[in-house]
């Protein structure tokens, strides 16, 4: 395209919007060139990183938690494109999910940044001063659950004797399986992690959830005709890395730093950590009808 075309073209697309070309390229000759450090906002992220300490790992357990979100961001920003498709073709879907693998094999392989990132007294002496803060509060997980999956696979089966025989959204919010990370259900008593999580979140949660009923990836995959077989394995292989192999690693590093001289610390939420992050207790899982009663039952051992 030469200069005269693009012109051209420019003029047609200013038009077509209803606007005048004339102003938007008057404007175009008076903008600065764009770099770097701007487009990606270098110094306003570097500057995110706020301490309550002066132990100096204690920046690298925020910027650890950073990444994190921002990869849980790209996550679900390749899971919403799944969602609110329409009749997608399968190689659209092989291409995000393993995009999405390759996201969640970042986030187990980081823990060790974590698990050999930081000095063991230093990290027991801040992390103190983080209570009741916890990275149970993401709400990027959550709502990566929730484009998922349908709300009863969040359920675990001691949340399912609970439900009621026809539940609704509010009874399966009432038991999901992270609720009981902070909830005491004999005595009815709340951590102030949890208050301080549902009286921020929860709103959003439900309303996310009623906007995506038919419309998680586990939905979108039983409307399918026919899947294949690859598609079929790339769905329990992120099913496997994103709610097993991951769980699994953090509750490896949550014991080095809690466990491991034999100390038995509690977690800054107050949560039962060693129960609440293994899997077989979470019982998470995006795709079970893809699984065999047989793995079902051996979920994360």
């Amino acid at each position: 395209m030469d200069n005269k075309e693009l012109i051209e073209a420019l003029v047609e697309k200013y038009t077509n919007l209803g606007e005048n070309p004339e102003t938007y390229l008057k404007g175009l000759l008076q903008a600065k060139p764009i770099n770097y450090w701007d487009y990606i906002q270098v110094d306003t992220l570097l500057s995110l990183q706020k301490t309550r300490t002066d132990y100096k790992d204690e920046e690298i357990f925020v910027m650890y938690h950073q990444v994190t979100e921002l990869t849980l961001k790209m996550m679900i920003h390749e899971i919403k494109q799944l969602s609110e498709g329409e009749n997608l073709s399968e190689d659209i879907w092989i291409t995000k999910l393993d995009r999405l693998k390759r996201y969640t094999r970042m986030l187990i392989t980081s823990f060790d940044i974590m698990k050999e990132g930081m000095s063991y007294e230093d990290y027991n002496i801040f992390r103190s001063t983080l209570t009741p803060a916890s990275g149970f509060q993401s709400a990027s997980f959550r709502y990566l659950e929730l484009y998922s999956t349908k709300l009863e696979n969040l359920v675990n089966s001691k949340g399912q004797e609970r439900l009621p025989e026809n539940p609704t959204l509010d009874d399966y919010f009432e038991n999901l399986y992270w609720k009981d990370a902070g909830y005491n259900r004999k005595t009815g008593k709340k951590t102030l992690t949890l208050i301080q999580f549902i009286e921020k979140y929860e709103d959003d949660f439900k309303s996310l959830a009623k906007k995506l009923k038919g419309k998680t990836l586990e939905e979108r995959v039983m409307q399918m005709d026919n899947p294949s077989d690859e598609l079929k394995e790339k769905l329990k292989q992120f099913d496997h890395f994103y709610n097993v192999a991951w769980p699994l690693v953090h509750l490896d590093t949550a014991q080095h730093y809690l466990d491991s001289k034999g100390e038995n610390k509690a977690a800054t939420g107050g949560s039962e950590w060693k129960k609440y992050l293994h899997p077989k207790y979470q019982q998470r899982k995006f795709f079970p009808n893809l699984w065999s009663k047989e793995e079902l039952a051996s979920w994360g051992e």
